[in-house]
């Protein structure tokens, strides 16, 4: 309906012998994209991602509102952008139903909205893109139930950092592990501190976690930056981190991501959880220049992330040199 009212049909010049021809006009479609924070490195690497797939279609207007993890703010920026009439909106919202609301109201306004990332109630939206957080935990937790049982450890404790209690990734993330190291009944978690998806915020939480259990075995970090912090907590309490296994997910090929952290010995796996950023711009042009009716749901894949094959894995992704 949106792209029906923005979009000029044509424009109609009178040539000289009296005929008409068809000649587009410009049109700039304008796309708010509600990000939930700017402060972790895979949520900069979606922005990035998503600025350098929208710069492919000159007719797209991107603006990206920072959310402060704040549900209060996001809000806000979501009802900034109904005022301003976006033609489609993106959000990936801090928590869901804080933000159902707010985006059922862009909906029933007739913008098209992409969820990205992290779901929310009902099904007040166009469609939602992401990974399945919890396949992707089950994946981590059958590893951790195989490296216990090689390693020989019973019982096997696992230190977990979780993710922003409230987020179905989190939710997703912990539920899909407990599935996966049902494989091994030695595998045992011992304690889930969060770290609100924060290195900053991992190290203290990591930090008590060792102290009131120091006989850890693995940690398994709802993202790569709560297992490198944790990784940092160990290190400052003096433990033998070379018995150890660190877990992620994320599977980010910068200079500061998991590949580079599995290449040099800290991190023992971790999982490519994909933003979906490039997908949600091409979705945003076939439903706005195309007029294509999306499906309501769209599951991205995932890779392992292991030492077995981090180099081959940065080099497809193009890991930059330190």
């Amino acid at each position: 309906m949106i792209s029906s009212l923005r979009t000029a049909s044509a424009i109609l010049l009178l040539t000289a012998a009296g005929a008409s021809a068809p000649v587009p006009a410009k049109v700039e479609y304008l796309i708010g994209f509600s990000q939930l924070a700017f402060t972790d490195p895979w949520r900069v690497a979606m922005n990035h991602q998503m600025e350098a797939a929208a710069r492919k279609h000159p007719e797209f207007k991107l603006v990206i509102a920072d959310g402060q993890r704040d549900d209060a703010k996001q809000v806000t920026d979501v009802e900034r952008f109904i005022q301003q009439r976006v033609d489609l909106l993106i959000i990936s919202p801090n928590e869901s139903a804080p933000l159902t609301d707010v985006v059922k109201r862009a909906y029933d306004a007739g913008i098209p909205v992409i969820v990205l990332d992290r779901a929310l109630l009902g099904d007040a939206f166009t469609m939602f893109i992401g990974a399945d957080n919890k396949v992707i935990g089950c994946k981590a937790g059958a590893y951790v139930a195989r490296w216990c049982a090689e390693k020989g450890r019973a019982p096997c404790n696992v230190l977990e950092i979780t993710g922003l209690s409230g987020s179905p990734p989190a939710q997703d993330r912990h539920s899909g592990f407990l599935d996966g190291i049902k494989a091994n009944p030695s595998v045992r978690i011992v304690a889930s501190p969060t770290s609100e998806w924060l290195k900053e915020k991992a190290v203290p939480a990591a930090a008590a976690a060792f102290q009131a259990n120091p006989d850890i075995d693995v940690v398994y970090g709802h993202n790569d930056v709560s297992s490198e912090g944790a990784y940092i907590a160990a290190r400052n309490a003096n433990l033998d981190v070379s018995r150890m296994l660190f877990v992620g997910i994320d599977g980010l090929p910068d200079p500061d991501g998991s590949i580079a952290s599995i290449l040099q010995g800290r991190l023992g796996v971790s999982y490519v959880y994909p933003t979906g950023a490039s997908e949600a711009i091409e979705w945003a042009f076939r439903i706005l220049e195309r007029g294509e009716r999306p499906p309501k749901k769209v599951v991205l894949g995932t890779e392992e992330i292991s030492p077995t094959n981090a180099r081959g894995l940065c080099a497809k992704y193009g890991c930059p040199a330190r």
